[in-house]
């Protein structure tokens, strides 16, 4: 029902930035909370940042003070800027909408590859 399609992922040196975007089928106010995933290579899938429809954020330690998530309500994209980037961020980053009004549902897009140079 919700497509999400990441986009903005690229090749980039320890210390640089990149800004992530995920555009959703849907409006964005209908997730209860939309979240950045990432995998890296030999690692699971987990959580970066999320961002609630009331406007609470929550960042991974690794992440914090790096990264920063923001929506844009009218445009129903999700972004997430990353700045001072780390070899260790490398991964396929995943956009997630979380809706959890009666069954509580979870859709994905298809990542976005992130890496990061020494």
């Amino acid at each position: 029902q919700v497509h999400l399609v990441e986009s903005g992922g690229g090749l980039v040196q320890a210390g640089g930035s990149l800004r992530l975007s995920c555009a959703s089928s849907a409006s964005i106010l209908s997730a209860n909370v939309m979240g950045w995933y990432r995998q890296a290579p030999g690692k699971q899938r987990e959580l970066v940042a999320y961002i609630t429809v009331g406007g609470r954020t929550n960042y991974a330690d690794s992440v914090k003070g790096r990264f920063t998530i923001s929506r844009d309500n009218a445009k129903n994209t999700v972004d997430l800027q990353m700045n001072s980037l780390k070899p260790e961020d490398t991964a396929v980053y995943y956009c997630n909408a979380y809706l959890g009004a009666g069954i509580p549902r979870n859709y994905w897009g298809q990542g976005t590859q992130v890496t990061v140079s020494s």
